[in-house]
Order: C-alpha cells, then structure tokens, then sequence
C-alpha cells in the first residue's frame, strides 16, 4: 500500500490477515511482519494502533471473544426448538470451524499472550471459557424448558461438549470431523441428561 494512503477499518484489516495467517500457516507462523504483508501495509500501521505485538495479539483474541456474544443469544433464542443436539451439533459446527481452534493454539504456545489475557480471563482458556458459558447458558434455557433433566450437571456436560468438540476439530491439517461425527459425540455426552 503507498505511504500516506489511508486505511479503512484497519484493526479489523489486521485481524483478518492474523487470522488468515494463523489458518494457513498455524501460530508459529504468526508475527507482526506476516500479519502486515498479509494485510498489505507497512510493519509501521500495526505498531501505530497498538503497543506492540503481544497487545495486538491480546486485542484479536478479545475481539473474537466479543464475537460469541452474538452466537450465544441466537444459541438461546434456539431453545425449545429443534433437537437439543442439532442445536449444540450446529452451534459447535460454527465455532470450531472458525477460526477458534487457531486461536486456542496461539493463546497457548505464547505465555505473554496468555499472561496479557489473565487480566480478563483469569481462569481456563480464553474463548474456551466464553465458549463453554454459552454451552451451559443454552443447557440451563433447555433445562428451564423441561428439555433437559432438572438434575443435569450442566457445569460439567458444557465443558465436556466444548473439549469433546475441540478434540474433533483440532488437528488444522486434516479434515474436519463430519456433522454425523460430532452429532453422535453430542448425543452421547447428552445421554444422562435428557
């Protein structure tokens, strides 16, 4: 891009070449240069709206967990209708095969990524974490519809559904689980509970 050409949206420029990188190339591959050759911008556009590397890469991930606000309140709307597993099989469908797993993958290979992100995710692994909330916000809607059993361990079944997902979806290389796969590990893990 010429010098003195402005950018449009250029966080969300930036983003989306990080997550271009990430998807083709894994963490590893993911530095403040890859991301702005992707993005067809000088080094110098990344370190002018952000404090460093690590800042941005702590800004991206919070941004994409921002995103799951909008995924959990149409999980919930879903509630009472359709099959409780076809809901949780599409829901997890549309979050592991974003990009999620990569992000879970670079999240954890850099600790000052990881130790930036304490501060709002103190716990677990972020968008991991946020993802298993909407897991159990959708299974306690359910629940209060009488679609899933008073008695369920909601605490435990979202958790097991989103590490159960993850296992599935996490080798980048390969193909991704088929829909009957990951609907038959739903109906599983849902046996106790319905």
């Amino acid at each position: 891009m010429p010098t003195g050409v402005a950018i449009q949206d250029v966080r969300e420029q930036l983003f989306a070449a990080a997550e271009r990188v990430l998807l083709r190339d894994g963490p590893s591959a993911l530095t403040s240069r890859a991301v702005t050759a992707e993005a067809g911008c000088a080094k110098g556009v990344l370190h002018r709206h952000f404090a460093d590397f690590d800042a941005f890469l702590a800004a991206l991930v919070l941004d994409r967990v921002a995103r799951l606000d909008a995924r959990t309140a149409a999980l919930r709307a879903r509630a009472g209708d359709g099959a409780v597993a076809d809901n949780l099989t599409a829901a997890l469908t549309d979050l592991f095969e974003s990009v999620a797993v990569a992000i879970v993958g670079l999240v954890t290979s850099r600790d000052d990524l990881r130790a930036r992100l304490r501060r709002t995710t103190p716990t677990g692994i972020p968008l991991l974490t946020e993802a298993t909330a909407m897991i159990a916000a959708y299974l306690a809607a359910e629940r209060e519809l009488g679609r899933i059993a008073p008695d369920a361990d909601i605490d435990t079944l979202a958790p097991m559904l989103i590490g159960t997902a993850h296992m599935l979806f996490a080798d980048r290389k390969g193909t991704p689980p088929t829909s009957a796969a990951l609907h038959k590990a739903v109906e599983t893990a849902l046996l106790g509970a319905m």
